[in-house]
């Protein structure tokens, strides 16, 4: 993916010297149990945490900040990060304006171990996540280095995928479909909640793909092994992907985020089309 030149976005915070203190309510065991749950989910968890009834409140006060040692490679990473967040600031503020709408840019924020937000406490098991409560992107870039040789997804623009997924849960929650999607999932059972999650978690991939088919027009930032690397890392971070690695089978009803073969369709339609009519959340389940 060519980014020369490309500027970099002020909506940043460095939070590598911060602590984010501990989740009050729940001994280490469950910490640990619920950040593999999570890692297994992939894509977004906290959302779903959320509808649940959150992470828990945070003991230790303040996020207290210490000196830290990075890398040149870790500095290329930010670097990296903020100049894809940059370019979803451009493409999705042109969409808004052709919407009749304002874009409000959220914030990336880049973190080490664990980290305090206006939606509870979370550590970096849970991987990217955003939080609605205060518009903004959670980042350990060590995700990366699991994308790499976890996930088996790596490669700049299945990076950049991941950014774009979580920017789209913001532009989910911008139109409304974020809170809508939640105050329903307070009041159905875990089935239909899974599946009003699944359905956020598709339109988040759908709209990557309409960021990437901006971007592209826009600078031929783009080519066949880009998006390949891409719809390489949807495939594995499929809910049936991920199950069967982990446990030898899947289990449909308990999926949060869609099969492999949804999140790369949904990219890919949103690659494709660039269209801001479609939606996940209309038509029956079984056709997504």
């Amino acid at each position: 993916m060519d980014l020369d030149g490309r500027r970099e976005s002020e909506n940043f915070e460095d939070r590598r010297g911060m602590s984010g203190g501990t989740m009050a309510g729940m001994g280490i065991g469950g910490i640990i149990i619920m950040g593999l749950i999570a890692l297994l989910m992939g894509g977004n968890p906290l959302d779903v945490i959320q509808s649940t009834g959150g992470l828990g409140s945070m003991t230790g006060g303040q996020e207290e900040g210490t000196e830290i040692a990075t890398t040149p490679e870790e500095e290329e990473q930010v670097k990296f990060c903020r100049q894809i967040l940059a370019s979803t600031e451009d493409v999705w503020s042109a969409v808004f304006k052709k919407m009749g709408r304002t874009y409000e840019s959220p914030t990336l924020v880049i973190f080490r171990n664990s980290v305090q937000t206006n939606c509870g406490g979370a550590t970096s098991a849970v991987g990217p996540f955003y939080c609605s409560a205060d518009k903004k992107l959670y980042l350990d870039l060590s995700f990366f280095k699991q994308m790499e040789t976890q996930l088996k997804s790596g490669g700049d623009f299945a990076r950049a995928y991941v950014i774009a997924h979580e920017v789209g849960h913001h532009v989910e929650n911008l139109l409304g479909t974020l809170g809508k999607a939640h105050s329903q999932m307070q009041r159905v059972n875990s089935r239909q909640s899974n599946q009003i999650s699944v359905r956020l978690e598709l339109l988040a991939d759908y709209y990557a793909g309409v960021w990437a088919h901006y971007e592209d027009r826009a600078f031929g930032s783009l080519d066949e092994t880009d998006m390949r690397e891409a719809i390489n890392c949807a495939e594995h971070i499929g809910d049936n992907y991920l199950q069967e690695q982990s446990q030898g089978y899947s289990q449909p009803e308990s999926f949060t985020h869609g099969t492999s073969d949804q999140r790369m369709r949904w990219l890919k339609r949103g690659y494709q089309t660039g269209d801001m009519s479609t939606t996940t959340f209309t038509g029956d389940y079984s056709d997504l």
